[in-house]
């Protein structure tokens, strides 16, 4: 399994079509090495994604409105 280090710089845009919300975004992708550490205990190595706390406020925000838009067109609970 190949496993990378996505450093999150700038969220430009949210969409969502067909189900799958879509992100134009800058990032740096880059391999990460896949070494084992003790506190792995034999897990599959994890790609690690990193943001600074102002572009996940962002992200979050963003990604809150692409839900709220999508919950709107969808049937309501008969329930």
């Amino acid at each position: 399994m190949k496993t990378y280090a996505i450093e999150l710089q700038r969220v430009k845009a949210m969409s969502n079509a067909h189900g799958l919300i879509n992100v134009r975004m800058d990032a740096a992708v880059q391999p990460h090495p896949a070494r084992r550490s003790a506190d792995d205990d034999g897990a599959e190595p994890m790609t690690v994604l990193s943001m600074t706390e102002e572009t996940a406020r962002v992200f979050m925000l963003l990604l809150k409105a692409q839900i709220a838009e999508f919950d709107k067109r969808k049937a309501k609970s008969r329930f």
